[in-house]
């Protein structure tokens, strides 16, 4: 459809000309007399070709059509001319010479049209036709577009309750409306075109669905286009419609699990203000409950429930028992399996049980867990538990510890607040050291990413805060307060470019002599902390003994680029790290290492790959790690 009837059937797009002829578009000019010479006859096959010749002309012809514009106005005319589309058509469909002459007279008129609806309202076309003995004739359209036509002016304009509000002064409809102005696409100076008109009405209108104004329309919208001077000015109204106010839950699909979860989870109320923005939140934390395989939150946009329209969710239960086997391996700690349950009401009762028992060469763990459903404040009780065995080239670690506490799960935030009672035993060439630790600990983590498996954009951030009372066999008892943090930037480059630049630092705050545990200190090395080293090999060393640190800082900066663009999934990429665990900043001497690596989002699930030089070792070392879950 060209341009014009688009406006003609008041679709929202009006070309209107100031005066005579200011949306006038320039004609062809006539063409010269026809002489003699074979181009001149074929530049006006309608004219020259004589009603006899198409009387004996065979019932359908073969012709070929070249376009000549600037690229992208080149396929927009080869995909939608009439006359381009048909030489293409099989000789049983095809058409006669005829109607070729027809398309051929036909075809400037349609490609200014065409052109118009990306902004160009002054072309220029001419057409020739060429007709070389034994060959199929070549019709050629010579195209000068002219000018773009580039935004001069707009104005957005609403009615309805908005407007209403807006006058009264209400502070959330002077902000709302503000943000559909700025969050505009066609401002002063940008390209016109159909379809970015289009698209920026549909937007806004959207936009202000989605933000309380549920059956919003477009009122008037006009673009006036002045041909001569090539600018458009635009006009768009939005008929707001009332402000949609939230009721009542109705809650749907649920066979064995609890309805107070599901509301405890909201984070509203009837009376609330209707967003596309809260609703979509509010699904997303129900999902994280991990009790349904899916969940939809909705509402059903009738004006005459907008001021307490019920709030559908719609749930579907997993299963009532899980079981997870899995397999992996990494440099850290070599090969391992997994084996995971969980019960979501074990015994009848209102939680989620959860046991995971990993087995690996180096490392034996047990982690168990015990979670309830959310309560008033969208909190959730914990007990859990653990025992762990490490096995290294220095050491051996065996540890156990028992948690109660709460957690909180939002869109973006992790939050764990517990007291732990912690018992570690270290067997190392120093002789056998227990501790244990009576803490209360803070637990924050932030994450703002464009994808778990291998982010390209975004920021995590973990924050953990602690302080207790160490109690030790072989040290004196005392206090201690523990900090640590880790932060992780991805952030893209120009031209398929990603940098990840990684910031640890870590303390333990107590005197020298206090016992603290060993799972409480520090120590460096390995996949996640400086590569070219093995897993904890970096930390003080006491009479020849590696041990563990009371201070910790690690960096790393990495560029990678996929290998093709057309394998996005595969990627090449270069780092550096630095970093130590020591027990005195004044001892610290950071350990480099750098090297090349490979990433894959593999359909089993992330691999990376990864070869490092290790400066204080003076040599190279391979980390590798995969996982794969069934």
């Amino acid at each position: 459809m060209s341009f014009r009837s688009v406006a003609r059937q008041g679709l929202g797009l009006v070309v209107m000309a100031s005066l005579w002829g200011c949306a006038n578009l320039k004609q062809d000019e006539p063409p010269p007399p026809p002489d003699n010479t074979p181009q001149a006859q074929a530049a006006e096959p309608a004219a020259a070709a004589p009603a006899a010749s198409a009387a004996s002309a065979p019932s359908t012809v073969a012709y070929r059509v070249e376009v000549q514009a600037p690229q992208n106005l080149r396929q927009l005319l080869l995909t939608y001319l009439d006359l381009a589309r048909f030489q293409n058509a099989p000789q049983t469909e095809g058409i006669t010479n005829a109607e070729l002459i027809r398309l051929t007279a036909a075809s400037p008129a349609q490609a200014r049209s065409l052109l118009e609806t990306e902004g160009y309202f002054n072309a220029t076309i001419r057409v020739t036709r060429v007709d070389p003995p034994d060959e199929t004739p070549l019709i050629t359209l010579n195209v000068d577009p002219g000018p773009r036509t580039v935004i001069g002016a707009w104005e957005l304009s609403v009615t309805g309750e908005l407007k209403t509000r807006i006058d009264a002064g209400d502070k959330d409809a002077l902000e709302l409306i503000e943000r559909l102005r700025k969050r505009w696409p066609l401002d002063e100076g940008k390209p016109f075109s159909q379809s970015a008109w289009n698209s920026a009405k549909n937007g806004t209108l959207a936009q202000l669905r989605a933000e309380g104004y549920a059956v919003a329309k477009a009122g008037e919208t006009t673009a006036h286009v002045d041909a001569k001077t090539n600018e458009a000015t635009l006009a768009v109204e939005l008929q707001s419609g009332p402000l949609f106010i939230l009721g009542d839950l109705h809650i749907e699909g649920l066979k064995r699990y609890n309805e107070d979860g599901i509301r405890h989870v909201a984070d509203f109320g009837p009376g609330t203000p209707y967003s596309e923005k809260r609703l979509y939140d509010y699904q997303e934390r129900l999902l994280k409950l991990n009790l349904f395989n899916s969940v939809v939150v909705s509402i059903e946009p009738d004006e005459a429930q907008a001021k307490a329209v019920p709030v559908m969710v719609r749930v579907t239960e997993q299963a009532l028992q899980q079981a997870v086997a899995g397999v992996g391996f990494s440099d850290n700690t070599r090969e391992r399996v997994t084996l995971e349950h969980r019960h979501l009401r074990p015994l009848g009762f209102q939680v989620q049980m959860r046991n995971k028992l990993e087995l690996g060469r180096t490392q034996r763990t047990w982690e168990g867990e015990l979670l309830s459903d959310p309560g008033d404040a969208q909190y959730r009780k914990l007990l859990a538990g653990g025992i762990s065995r490490l096995d290294t080239d220095a050491d051996t670690t065996f540890s156990w510890k028992a948690r109660a506490g709460r957690t909180l799960y939002t869109e973006r935030i992790e939050r764990l607040i517990f007291a732990e009672l912690l018992n570690a035993t270290v067997t190392n060439g120093l002789g056998e050291f227990t501790s244990r630790a009576l803490s209360g600990n803070y637990h924050w983590t932030w994450r703002d990413v464009d994808d778990i498996i291998l982010p390209t954009r975004g920021l995590t951030t973990v924050i953990q805060g602690g302080a207790g009372y160490a109690l030790s066999e072989s040290q004196q008892d005392g206090p201690f307060a523990r900090v640590y943090t880790r932060n992780t930037l991805y952030w893209p480059l120009p031209g398929a470019w990603f940098t990840q630049t990684r910031l640890e630092v870590a303390e333990v705050f107590a005197k020298d002599a206090v016992g603290v545990p060993d799972t409480l200190l520090f120590r460096a090395g390995g996949d996640e902390s400086v590569r070219g080293y093995g897993y904890r090999d970096l930390g003080p060393v006491v009479n020849g003994v590696l041990t563990s640190g009371r201070q910790l800082l690690t960096g790393s900066f990495e560029i990678a680029r996929p290998f093709s663009l057309s394998r996005p999934a595969l990627w090449w990429a270069v780092f550096v790290d630095a970093g130590n665990a020591v027990n005195e900043w004044t001892e610290y001497k950071p350990a480099l290492g750098y090297g090349v690596g490979v990433r894959w989002r593999s359909p089993v699930g992330p691999l990376r790959i990864d070869y490092a030089y290790g400066e204080e070792v003076k040599k190279g070392r391979l980390h590798f790690s995969v996982g794969i879950a069934f």
